[in-house]
């Protein structure tokens, strides 16, 4: 598959140089401040527009490996500062990039293929995400830009927070910290209109109630979890905070690469069997990987590095998440929950093997092209198996946009 988008996703730096400009041209009602620096020292800017007591906080670059939400946000903060009425009683909050560090590390901002996306690929660890690193780490151990992102929380105190999110091949879908009735329709009707199929049955929600097809409600702390090893539980992230002040999150995800395999709500004759195969060929191809590094070690020096250190992260939620996949009832029966539990399995050795080919090609390594070869393999196979096809950019940043808008709209209205 090789389909080359019509536009490409900013960078942080032309994020920054978008926002000054913006304020530049409204002063009287556009503020761009610094608001905390990562780990590595870059600044977190956040562009404010409006001043309204409501707030709405909007929050991009949350994964590095999600672009989409860079482009969002501009079409966005230009849309609320040439429409009065969005802005008449709510002031609106843009966090550029959650995460600087990681989206210097990121490098492919205009993919044509599976392929090329995964060459430049890079998500950290989950101690080292933002928004996930409360789930994982004691709250004295933090890293600055959590720290950052809710202190703006605190300080701004939205009724609702908005994080943009996306995935590389799949549909779209919304997550809730809270239910909010009137999204679904407007939500599957903007993602019809754009040809984006509803993920029916995201992995990333299994278990968790719906309001409708693909607005999925988080569950509260007393629920259990579908995929009990996996360390990056979404009751204790950021996504929580805006509770504090009486506001709720809203996660909008949307696809690079769409599959219509993913918005099927027919009963799957034999899930469990089907997730019993494919977490068996998660852990084959997870050893595949884990026998290049373990020969590759020995001979690369920086053993520590963000990209090896997040590959080796991946690789080690893959034995605990097969199990869950093994010994437990399948937290969903339809063909679309089936599916997107076939792309989580695809995804988790890819992503794995995509950072550890960067570590060996940069330190040419004699088992980088044998590598390539794999991962160019398991991009192929995934975009074929899916029938991907690309998402027009401006069709993702359109749906994105309508989706945060129709929210932020039920979000008002549906306040005490």
């Amino acid at each position: 598959m090789s389909l080359l988008p019509e536009l490409r996703y900013p960078s942080v730096p032309e994020l920054v140089s978008f926002a000054c400009a913006l304020a530049a041209q409204a002063p009287g009602l556009c503020t761009l401040r610094q608001v905390g620096s990562s780990r590595a020292g870059r600044p977190l800017h956040l562009l404010s527009v409006g001043h309204a007591e409501r707030s709405v906080l909007v929050v991009a670059g949350a994964h590095a490996n999600e672009p989409t939400g860079g482009s969002t946000l501009r079409v966005l903060a230009e849309r609320v500062l040439s429409e009065r009425e969005l802005r008449t009683d709510t002031s609106w909050h843009f966090l550029l990039c959650a995460d600087p560090d990681g989206a210097s590390l990121h490098t492919t901002p205009a993919p044509r293929s599976l392929l090329d996306y995964h060459l430049g690929f890079y998500r950290p660890t989950g101690a080292e995400q933002p928004e996930w690193s409360p789930s994982v780490l004691p709250p004295d151990r933090l890293p600055p830009e959590t720290l950052a992102l809710t202190a703006v929380i605190d300080e701004v105190r939205p009724y609702l927070q908005v994080t943009l999110h996306g995935t590389d091949l799949g549909g779209s879908w919304v997550q809730l910290t809270r239910d909010m009735p009137g999204l679904a329709e407007p939500f599957a009707k903007s993602a019809a209109q754009l040809h984006i199929p509803v993920e029916t049955g995201a992995s990333d929600a299994a278990g968790w109630p719906a309001s409708g097809p693909g607005v999925h409600v988080m569950p509260g702390p007393e629920s259990g979890v579908a995929y009990p090893s996996m360390p990056d539980d979404a009751r204790r992230s950021t996504w929580y905070h805006a509770h504090r002040h009486g506001g709720l999150t809203a996660v909008v995800e949307v696809p690079m690469w769409a599959s219509d395999l993913v918005d099927d709500p027919a009963a799957h004759p034999a899930p469990a069997a089907a997730i019993r195969r494919l977490a068996r060929r998660l852990l084959r191809d997870s050893l595949e990987v884990e026998r290049i590094l373990a020969e590759a070690l020995p001979r690369l020096h920086d053993a520590e590095g963000p990209l090896l250190r997040a590959a080796r992260w991946a690789l080690d939620l893959i034995p605990g998440l097969a199990a869950d996949w093994t010994h437990t009832a399948p937290a969903g029966t339809t063909m679309a929950y089936v599916g997107s539990v076939d792309a989580f399995g695809r995804r988790l050795p890819l992503r794995a093997a995509a950072m550890l080919l960067r570590v060996l090609r940069e330190a040419d390594d004699g088992a980088a092209p044998g590598l390539e070869h794999l991962v160019a393999d398991w991009c192929d196979s995934f975009a074929a198996r899916f029938r991907a096809r690309w998402v027009p950019l401006e069709h993702q940043v359109e749906h994105q946009s309508r989706t945060v808008l129709v929210a932020a709209q039920q979000a008002r209205e549906q306040m005490p």
